[in-house]
């Protein structure tokens, strides 16, 4: 079935532990490929072409389900994470006069959603037309501790050379949402190699400071003058070593961009380079905010895609999502979804190529 270019075929990814099968999806645009996953609604590979024309990996991932079922082998790989994606600060938030309490599981913090997060969810695939796959799921009230059964829609479509990640979600009680899409990018080699020699170029001209458990401060910073300054590109590993206290805290860089406010309108926020394969990457997005991850913690234990072992820093991650700690912070955008609203955020991630050898 092809409609603009696009190819769409569904097959078996595996079997839970409890019987239940998981459908991987594949896209396929000219040279461009997606693989995407039932369990965890996430993207399991992505292959696009150098200045060749030559197709390879960009994204970190596994050949099979198995390595997904446990977190010490997929540490969020291409997953779609929520219901709060980032940190909420000791696993608690008020709430219409009442303190919810949630998993710590990153350190004295909440993260990603809890041990049980929608990344670790079988969610219900549907390849709704040639060029789109969705997943739906509904998180019960109570799941991982938050108020409310929520409705989620995860919508991948891929035209030309453009990714699109749409999520819609409902509630039946006020609770926060904040859902991204966790896809750890290597555009030289799919993750066997360092990633630092990426050039990386952001919107952003503000950044949240995190304390030593990289819980935001509360104050903003403008990032002028420091190594957090992206405006113009720059390899990701220029001044990830400097001795700078905030790279000490983050492990290096771990920490959340604020993007200029665009009432929630589709606006570019960053672009990823490889100097060397020419490719890149444009992430396009309706969030606030952005986190960068540089791979601090990837160490060569996971073995990947063809037994690869991922190095230190060997992938960026660009998280769109509302900041840290949001419900903490009233005087930040909002987080909560009530009844009778709907929750919506929508990416692009647009890969091309630039032509000229070693440019920056």
């Amino acid at each position: 079935m092809t409609v603009h270019g696009t190819q769409a075929r569904s097959e078996r990814h595996g079997t839970l532990p409890d019987g239940r099968p998981v459908t991987l999806y594949t896209l396929q645009s000219g040279p461009l490929t997606v693989q995407l996953s039932e369990y965890g609604a996430r993207i399991v590979r992505v292959l696009a072409p150098d200045r060749h024309g030559t197709p390879g990996d960009v994204t970190l991932g596994h050949d099979t389900l198995a390595p997904y079922l446990n977190p010490e082998q997929t540490p969020y790989f291409g997953a779609t994470v929520g219901r709060y994606a980032n940190r909420i600060a000791h696993g608690t938030f008020s709430l219409g006069g009442h303190t919810y309490r949630l998993a710590t599981n990153n350190g004295p913090n909440h993260l990603h959603g809890g041990p049980g997060g929608l990344d670790h969810v079988l969610w219900h695939g549907e390849q709704d037309g040639p060029d789109r796959v969705t997943f739906r799921t509904v998180s019960p009230d109570g799941h991982e501790g938050y108020p409310g059964e929520l409705t989620l829609t995860v919508t991948y479509t891929l035209t030309g050379g453009t990714l699109s990640f749409g999520v819609t979600a409902t509630t039946t009680r006020a609770t926060p949402v904040n859902v991204t899409n966790h896809a750890f990018w290597n555009l030289a080699d799919g993750g066997a190699g360092s990633a630092m020699r990426h050039d990386l170029q952001l919107a952003a001209s503000q950044y949240l400071p995190i304390d030593e458990t990289s819980i935001p401060l509360g104050t903003v910073q403008d990032v002028n003058g420091t190594p957090f300054d992206f405006r113009r590109a720059a390899p990701v590993g220029e001044k990830v070593n400097l001795p700078d206290e905030q790279l000490r805290r983050g492990a290096g860089y771990d920490h959340h961009f604020v993007l200029p406010d665009a009432g929630g309108a589709l606006r570019w926020a960053a672009t990823l380079h490889d100097p060397v394969s020419g490719r890149t990457l444009d992430l396009h997005t309706t969030e606030p905010g952005l986190q960068v991850y540089s791979g601090n913690f990837l160490d060569g234990s996971v073995a990947g895609r063809g037994g690869t072992a991922y190095p230190h820093r060997s992938a960026v991650c660009l998280e769109p999502q509302h900041a840290p700690d949001s419900p903490h912070h009233p005087e930040w955008p909002s987080v909560i979804l009530r009844p009778g609203e709907t929750y919506r955020t929508r990416s692009e991630f647009r890969f091309g190529v630039r032509h000229d050898p070693q440019s920056r």
